[in-house]
């Protein structure tokens, strides 16, 4: 059930944004540039005040160009941008509190980090996780070498709520939601993190409401009604689970139906943003030798 305080909840956090310059600090990586991109290490104040980390990475040449932002996984490092977006997109990859090269002075925990702070939605560290992706959200669409008509975010449930709260993109690429439903769905799997929620509600059963209460805002089923762009949403077998989903959002939503077969997969959804945005799709492949 959506919180009746939802809004307000929101919009505190945006508030706490927005007293907070965001401070960036840009600095060139010479060993990871190259003739085609140059990639910057990239500081930012969020809510805390916290600094978080960064990888910024442009293409050579003349914008603005089409742009990407990467919200970060569940785990502790991310990684520079895949080569063959750096050749097409301004990147950014951001690192969360916690997570590796933003880990002063506080590193995340895994297992852990799901339930630090569950059972109280303003103690909850995901509302700091979410407000750094809100940052980085406002940094990219800021930038002059970013053409605003072609900006696309892509991860999981972060990615749709930081579309839902910062409008500017174009496309949501999503894949491996865990939060949507999750107050519900969560007796269904055993899997890694969900399973970090599970294995806390067995041991505080007297949290479990405020868990599952927790959990509500930051369901992506919640957020989809403010959330105009399009979205791809890359499923594994049945997509009708996501119906709910599709229905309350404000833009499209396509889906794509994992194989598993990792270069099919990350080509085809490749080539599904690459049309979005107008640039050409790219293998991360040799098809053959020679190409």
């Amino acid at each position: 059930m959506r919180p009746s305080n939802f809004d307000s909840y929101w919009d505190n956090v945006d508030a706490e944004l927005a007293a907070l310059p965001a401070q960036p600090v840009i600095e060139e990586l010479p060993l990871r540039s190259n003739e085609y991109s140059t990639v910057y290490a990239l500081r930012l104040t969020s809510i805390g005040p916290y600094r978080i980390f960064g990888y910024l990475c442009v293409p050579t040449g003349d914008g603005p160009f089409p742009a990407l932002l990467q919200t970060p996984r569940y785990g502790s490092v991310n990684h520079i941008p895949d080569y063959n977006d750096r050749l097409r997109y301004v990147c950014l990859q951001i690192m969360h509190r916690g997570q590796r090269l933003a880990d002063q002075p506080y590193a995340a925990a895994y297992p852990g980090l799901m339930t630090e702070g569950i059972d109280d939605p303003e103690e909850y560290i995901y509302r700091g996780i979410v407000a750094d992706c809100l940052r980085a959200a406002e940094f990219l669409l800021s930038r002059a070498d970013v053409d605003s008509n072609r900006v696309t975010i892509q991860g999981d449930d972060l990615a749709l709520i930081t579309a839902a709260r910062r409008s500017g993109f174009a496309l949501v690429n999503a894949a491996g939601l865990t939060f949507y439903e999750l107050a519900d769905r969560r007796h269904e799997s055993s899997a890694y993190p969900v399973e970090e929620v599970n294995e806390y509600c067995r041991a505080f059963p007297d949290r479990t409401a405020a868990v599952e209460s927790t959990l509500a805002y930051f369901d992506p089923l919640h957020h989809a009604q403010a959330l105009d762009a399009d979205v791809i949403l890359s499923v594994a077998g049945d997509s009708t689970r996501y119906a709910p989903l599709a229905e309350a959002l404000s833009g499209g939503c396509d889906f794509y139906e994992l194989t598993h077969r990792g270069g099919t997969d990350h080509d085809a959804v490749d080539a599904l943003v690459a049309g979005r945005l107008g640039v050409e799709p790219m293998s991360r492949f040799i098809r053959a030798f020679g190409q």
